[in-house]
């Protein structure tokens, strides 16, 4: 079962996250892998996209906000775009476009930034937003100020968060076909909301303040010794207890079950159902004419629904005409 895990550093002014995505994650690949148009996702896609969904699920629990968290990496490589999706309630899905062969073991850079155009772009969208009103949208690049191609996607995002809440962060991501996982720590204000104000502060005191929080190097450097491996295969208290056994953590209780992270997309058959209701009783009727069945594939999660002619015969049958023990649209 996916789960999310929240813990503080007890007395110290540092937070932290670990997320295990298992049957969220899997339900991802399977829906990829059935769909007879695209097939399975490349290795590399699949871990690239499987870190971009756990690092979706640390970001989104990271903030206040009743919304989508939409994790977007795009370029000049094979792999066009890749999407994550978060919702508040820790929903999630995951696509990918890709155009190309992508070899075994490829990195960031050989996957979407070949000619140094790729970008990181993460998007808060409220869910009760008003007319007009468009939502946050922070963008970064694929490499430093130095031009230097970022190599992992947990570069990427340090490098946004660093950016963007002006707090040092540590993150760790991996991926697999069986799981997708992520530990992020975060150094919080010491002084409250002033701490995060910035424009009341001078550039010399934020910069005094980035990476001179003792604690927190010390805290950081442990976390960034968790290897891929570790993170893909041990339990969460092993982890923690393994990392931090000389600090003493206080403990939430972790979000799992219909509560966390979870795999949700907004297809249905009976949305495609509605689909085809609105396309007519004759373009339906011409499609089967030519073809067995009508195929729609979601473009976002690779599920394909299919209707033959008693399906289609339904849609367009009343609840109340149609005859006893006649198959329902599910």
């Amino acid at each position: 079962m996916s789960e999310l895990h929240k813990f503080l550093f007890d007395g110290l002014p540092v937070r932290g996250m670990i997320v295990r995505l298992t049957d969220a994650w899997t339900e991802v690949l399977r829906r990829r892998a059935g769909n007879t148009e695209t097939g399975a996702y490349p290795p590399a896609v699949g871990e690239l996209l499987g870190e971009m969904a756990a690092a979706g699920v640390l970001m989104q629990s990271n903030i206040k906000f009743n919304g989508a968290l939409v994790l977007q990496i795009f370029g000049d490589g094979p792999v066009k775009l890749a999407v994550a999706e978060v919702q508040s309630d820790l929903g999630l899905r995951a696509t990918a476009t890709v155009s190309g062969g992508v070899e075994p073991g490829v990195r960031l850079p050989g996957m979407v930034n070949l000619g140094g155009t790729g970008r990181c772009a993460i998007t808060l969208d409220p869910q009760d937003r008003q007319p007009g009103q468009q939502p946050y949208q922070g963008v970064v690049p694929l490499q430093d100020a130095n031009g230097r191609k970022f190599d992992r996607l947990s570069d990427v995002l340090q490098h946004y968060m660093l950016q963007s809440e002006q707090l040092d962060a540590t993150l760790v991501l991996a991926a697999n076909g069986e799981v997708a996982a992520g530990l992020l720590i975060q150094r919080m204000p010491v002084k409250g909301e002033a701490n995060l104000a910035g424009a009341t502060e001078s550039a010399e005191q934020g910069d005094d303040r980035l990476g001179h929080n003792e604690d927190y190097n010390r805290i950081a450097h442990l976390a960034a010794s968790l290897t891929r491996d570790e993170l893909l295969t041990l339990d969460v208290d092993t982890i923690l207890r393994r990392l931090f056994w000389e600090e003493r953590l206080l403990r939430f209780a972790p979000r799992q079950g219909v509560d966390g992270p979870r795999f949700a997309c907004t297809c249905s058959r009976g949305r495609v159902a509605g689909m085809l209701r609105n396309l007519g009783v004759q373009e339906v009727e011409s499609i089967l004419a030519e073809r067995e069945d009508i195929e729609v594939g979601c473009e976002y999660c690779g599920q394909q629904y299919r209707f033959d002619a008693v399906d289609a015969a339904q849609i367009f049958t009343s609840p109340a005409e149609l005859p006893p023990g006649t198959r329902a649209v599910q």
